[in-house]
């Protein structure tokens, strides 16, 4: 009898958690083994949940329902459910989970649309009912199996809740048409029902990381914000957070809850004291600065209630920015998820979807900038678009990679590609690395929420602050570097067989004279200076060289300073070797 009564004192000594999961230990988000853990994520935003701007559809359909009626207003409801179910199935697949977890992610951000899991209230046969559907699981199933293979931690995130959370209505997809998730009680009822469902479904599994319970609230209560951000009690945002909270716990004590704030998950006022033994605190930050001033509120309630946080979401800005971000948060101990991992034409992202010609004149169509095009041709176009999402169809960022994950830990310059001269050095092809270290620019991150600023003014190819547009030369890689200032520079690394000296072709654009630049490496300048004249348009290409440019063997790192700048440039062609003696 002693020895029953023992064992059983043991068990009421161990934590409340399951071995082997994410949970909160004091400030910390540690693992199954108590090893403190910096999460790296990315968030799978528009698979589950569309919004405007990843589609190119903000000015006209920013939430997924406005989106869908344009869609099926075009091709009708049948096609419109063969594209949907296009898109879904290609939009995340294991060999994304593969890709993400070999370029460094150890987890990942789901956004949820809870009508892949049951119907909303509306359509529901009997008032409080829920239906359950098999779509939304079956996904994220699938989804959790790829992650487990590759030992990344899948964090439930519920993106778009019954009714809508928040007025910005291309997160949640709130339709002002009908109740929100605050102005009718079955929205929450529904709400809660799913988090059971989804805690009852994954309770026992090590690989969900946790639950994300309500993303990016953004309501007024007793505000005069539309978006939450002047509240000072958040009373029902609370009391919802707790009601599903205990309800998750009914089933499931395993798994590390996050919470959010109103205000696009910032606004904490009145959601203290916590309730919950394994919760932590998320928070979001975009197009600020990235010093410790603009993260010290959440460092504080780390501290005064000694919870950890999370930088849920953050992203949509340059490599110089992500890599300072970065920086900051992991200096601090605080993981992160950036965001998003696939749109159409996206720069600032680890991947890029094409965008087709033929949706190109969709869009002109739905802007009025073109006729209506015919059903099949639209219908054609939409199921391009589809296709461009599988992961082999996609542009892979590495740069935007490389300055998430090695920039953070180095200064060090790696190679952008591999340049054994003689060859067309191509001006886009500079070193990888962080700004002053692999090129110099001076526009270089957006830190101002309130007004939009460039940093990349040609918008293409990389996310740095090097500016870059398409180049229409006759020799091209399609890209060359505009908007070029006094002062700039960029780096090259080139392998070279034998000392030799080359004559360095400059292939350049330029509508006014004026334009200055050299060469130089780690011992100083390799050249003379020189003056670059006016094309006659920036869509004029022409030639100038630099004379007996003298290169080391084995690898040089060279640098093209602009001493003026006002002119484009195509690419440097190393020709006419001469090898010289050691």
């Amino acid at each position: 009898m002693k020895k029953i009564v023992l064992i059983f004192l043991i068990s009421l000594s161990v934590p409340s958690f399951g071995q082997g999961f994410l949970h909160r230990n004091g400030q910390k988000i540690v693992d199954g083994n108590g090893q403190n853990i910096v999460l790296r994520g990315l968030g799978l935003g528009g698979w589950m949940v569309q919004e405007g701007y990843m589609l190119q559809t903000g000015s006209f359909a920013g939430s997924q329902h406005a989106i869908k009626q344009k869609i099926t207003d075009l091709i009708g409801s049948k096609n419109t459910v063969k594209f949907y179910d296009a898109y879904k199935a290609n939009g995340i697949t294991k060999r994304d989970i593969d890709s993400l977890a070999a370029w460094g992610f150890n987890s990942i951000r789901l956004p949820m649309h809870f009508n892949l899991y049951t119907l909303p209230i509306e359509k529901e046969t009997v008032s409080g009912q829920d239906t359950w559907l098999e779509e939304g699981f079956k996904m994220t199933d699938d989804l959790l199996k790829w992650c487990t293979a590759n030992k990344i931690y899948l964090i439930l995130d519920l993106h778009a809740t019954p009714g809508g959370q928040g007025k910005d209505g291309n997160i949640s997809d709130y339709d002002d048409s009908k109740p929100s998730l605050w102005e009718n009680p079955a929205n929450q009822d529904k709400m809660v029902a799913l988090w059971k469902k989804l805690a009852l479904r994954y309770k026992d599994n090590p690989w969900v990381g946790a639950y994300d319970i309500i993303n990016e609230p953004n309501w007024n209560f007793t505000g005069t914000n539309q978006n939450g951000c002047d509240e000072k009690s958040n009373a029902p945002l609370r009391a919802l957070q707790v009601r599903i909270t205990e309800t998750i716990r009914e089933v499931d004590t395993n798994h590390l809850i996050f919470i959010e704030g109103n205000c696009w998950g910032n606004n904490y006022n009145g959601m203290f004291p916590l309730w919950d033994d394994n919760m932590a605190l998320s928070f979001h930050k975009y197009w600020n600065d990235n010093d410790v001033a603009s993260i010290q509120n959440m460092l504080n309630f780390r501290t005064q209630y000694n919870v950890p946080i999370w930088l849920g979401e953050s992203g949509e800005n340059s490599n110089v920015w992500f890599k300072e971000a970065i920086s900051l948060v992991e200096s601090n101990n605080i993981g992160w998820a950036f965001w998003p991992m696939k749109k159409i034409e996206n720069l600032a992202g680890v991947t890029s979807v094409t965008k087709a010609p033929e949706y190109e004149q969709l869009l002109k169509y739905w802007t009025a900038k073109g006729k209506k095009p015919t059903v099949a041709f639209a219908k054609k176009a939409l199921m391009q678009i589809a296709e461009n999402y599988k992961m082999k169809n996609l542009t892979i960022r590495y740069d935007v990679i490389d300055a998430m994950f090695r920039q953070v830990q180095t200064t060090d310059t790696k190679k952008y590609k591999n340049h054994s001269l003689p060859e067309k050095v191509f001006a886009t092809e500079y070193d990888l690395g962080q700004n002053r270290f692999a090129y110099l620019d001076k526009d270089i991150a957006n830190y101002d929420g309130t007004k939009f600023t460039k940093w990349n003014k040609g918008g293409a190819m990389r996310n740095d602050g090097v500016d870059i547009e398409s180049c229409n030369d006759k020799i091209t890689n399609g890209f060359h570097v505009a908007f070029i200032e006094e002062g700039e520079w960029l780096q090259y690394t080139v392998e070279v067989k034998s000392k030799t000296t080359f004559d360095v072709a400059i292939r350049y654009s330029s509508e006014v004279a004026g334009g200055k630049l050299f060469l130089k490496d780690e011992n100083g300048k390799i050249s003379e200076t020189i003056t670059v004249p006016s094309s006659g348009g920036k869509n004029n290409w022409q030639t100038i060289t630099l004379k007996n440019v003298v290169l080391k063997q084995g690898t040089n790192k060279i640098k093209v300073y602009f001493e003026k700048g006002n002119f484009n440039l195509n690419y440097l062609e190393f020709k006419s070797p001469s090898k010289l003696k050691r």
